[in-house]
């Protein structure tokens, strides 16, 4: 499938037209542990936990923004181990679900403070040329990954400082 460099129209006719993005839910065993960790290595916020049945449910909100998008953290026993993948090729293999992605200013600053946290990386920034991105992507303690995102066209200084522009 060849990408188009033009969006798509928008179809303001269609059944679905007013929907927008509002959670990932994240399978994790144990929610003060995931909280600690999504604030302590992502700056997150939580907003709020309520009980569920056997379930505990976490929501956590990005540092700098107001509620536009929430992480649900999802608690409870009965959860299997995702595998813990070494780089990011080995993580394609599975279908289903991959990463929830973020837009950075800089991928390069994102990665550089990721790894100051001991957060786990998984794939260093680098440049998607025939997409236009630079990305690079990380873990949490229990194999869910994310990424990190910038237009080639938002390159910073210091990513060109570095040569790791393409």
């Amino acid at each position: 499938m060849k990408m188009s460099a033009t969006s798509p129209s928008i179809d303001s006719s269609s059944p679905f037209a007013s929907w927008k993005f509002e959670h990932a839910a994240i399978r994790v065993p144990d929610l003060d542990t995931a909280v600690a960790w999504y604030s302590e290595k992502l700056d997150f916020r939580l907003m709020s936990s309520s009980p569920l049945g056997d379930k505990v449910y976490g929501f956590m909100i990005l540092p700098a923004v107001e509620v536009s998008f929430v992480v649900e953290l999802i608690t409870g026993a009965g959860a299997q181990n995702r595998p813990t993948y070494n780089d990011l090729a080995s993580s394609l293999g599975l279908s289903g679900y991959h990463h929830v992605a973020f837009r950075v200013d800089s991928v390069d600053d994102a990665i550089a403070e990721l790894k100051r946290r001991d957060v786990t990386i998984v794939s260093e920034a680098h440049d998607v040329p025939k997409l236009s991105l630079r990305v690079g992507f990380f873990a949490d303690p229990w194999g869910n990954l994310f990424e990190v995102i910038q237009a080639s066209g938002e390159l910073t200084q210091s990513s060109i400082a570095h040569g790791q522009s393409s």
